[in-house]
């Protein structure tokens, strides 16, 4: 294939995969935005008026640069695992498979789709945030720059969870007993300041802390955990993704019957 047509067949994948989105998004688009209107009124209003404050600032800007992140998290994930999966399930993998566009077109293709959802409801979260709340941007290049990497590993992560799973209570297994406790204990409700040694070195395994902890450095300038490393551990970990669901959609095995 030459480069044009590559672009076609990026461009087609990812047009598909925002049709499919969009086209049902009172089941894709609203919930999580509901979801996190709910957040903002209990932790935030509720919760938040009698903790006061947390690292320095209102407790509901505190937390709000993390529900913001959580949304982009679960919906990144939650897009490109149901949509290949089903892809999969169907048999029609088959057929994109043994044509002849390459294996990266098509990973590059699945991953901007969930990134195009994920960004889509991080914007529209952090518009209803701004009802609750009123916050200014301390870094933007740190603000983008961690919510497009945040975005891009785990549509990756998706991918392969839809590589391996073999039933739809599959795609729902890592979502439901990983990615939501490692949301909830990666930073999101506290500063890890408040936890003891053990359990602050503990929380220093947690993936999703340090995409919070530089999220909420861009939003306020407050963080936890040092900036460049925040980065280099993202970028590590999608490269690292990036490369194992390329060998996967290569070798083929889990989805070719």
């Amino acid at each position: 294939m030459n480069n044009k047509e590559k672009w076609i067949a990026f461009y087609t994948i990812l047009r598909r995969e925002i049709r499919r989105f969009m086209r049902i998004w009172p089941q894709t688009l609203l919930p999580p935005v509901i979801t996190m209107i709910l957040y903002f009124v209990i932790f935030g209003q509720l919760i938040g008026s009698r903790i006061g404050s947390m690292a320095g600032l209102p407790y509901i800007q505190f937390v709000a640069p993390g529900l913001i992140m959580m949304s982009v998290i679960t919906n990144s994930y939650s897009n490109v695992v149901s949509s290949f999966f089903g892809l999969k399930f169907q048999r029609n993998i088959e057929e994109l498979l043994v044509s002849p566009v390459p294996s990266w077109i098509i990973l590059l293709g699945y991953i901007a789709g969930g990134m195009c959802r994920g960004l889509g409801v991080g914007i529209l979260v952090t518009i209803m945030a701004l009802y609750f709340t009123s916050f200014s941007i301390h870094s933007l290049p740190v603000t983008v720059a961690i919510v497009l990497m945040t975005s891009l590993m785990f549509s990756i992560a998706g991918l392969i969870n839809a590589i391996f799973a073999t039933s739809f209570d599959d795609i729902s297994i890592i979502p439901t007993f990983v990615l939501t406790p490692l949301t909830y204990l990666g930073g999101v409700f506290y500063s890890i300041n408040l936890l003891g040694d053990f359990w602050r070195d503990v929380s220093m395994f947690n993936p999703i802390l340090y995409m919070v902890n530089a999220f909420r450095f861009g939003i306020s300038g407050i963080t936890d955990i040092d900036i460049i490393w925040s980065f280099s551990m993202v970028v590590l970990a999608s490269i690292i993704l990036f490369l194992y669901a390329l060998y996967l959609l290569e070798k083929g095995s889990r989805l070719r019957s």
